[in-house]
């Protein structure tokens, strides 16, 4: 496995969090995400659109493999890495799993829905083909923060 430069992992989630802010103006909860293909270039961008679409499934990290994927001409990811600012849902972390990335970067835990060492943990379950490497916290105040803002004017 690739390893990028963890100021790479910075600059992508500086990216990933002005997707997440982009969300919110369509009144979907703010989740960024990137993909950063093996060279470290950006090659795949998306952001929460389930209320701008109408699509349950259109979660950032989804929309951000899909792209990912187009970019490359292959489904499969390997020697990317997925830098999103929640920890990814089952169906999400499942997604990365099934793309083969190499590992997921994430900004804020989800202590609800998460699926990557919270309170599930699909991308290292043994019993699946593909593991994925969790590396957690980069700009995790910045993420979390965006949420309980965005939760906040909701109540």
């Amino acid at each position: 496995m690739r390893h990028h430069d963890p100021m790479t992992y910075e600059a992508a989630m500086d990216e990933a969090l002005t997707l997440a802010r982009e969300a919110v103006l369509d009144g979907d909860v703010p989740v960024g995400a990137v993909v950063l293909g093996p060279d470290g270039s950006v090659v795949g961008r998306g952001r929460n659109r389930r209320e701008a679409d109408g699509d349950p499934t259109a979660h950032a990290e989804i929309l951000a493999l899909r792209e990912a994927s187009a970019a490359l001409g292959t489904w499969r990811l390997e020697g990317c890495t997925l830098v999103v600012t929640l920890e990814p849902c089952t169906m999400c972390a499942g997604a990365a799993v099934l793309a083969r990335v190499d590992r997921v970067v994430l900004g804020a835990w989800d202590p609800k829905a998460g699926a990557t060492g919270s309170v599930r943990d699909v991308v290292r379950d043994s019993r699946l083909n593909h593991r994925v490497e969790v590396e957690a916290g980069v700009r995790g105040d910045e993420s979390a923060a965006l949420l309980r803002e965005f939760f906040a004017q909701r109540r």
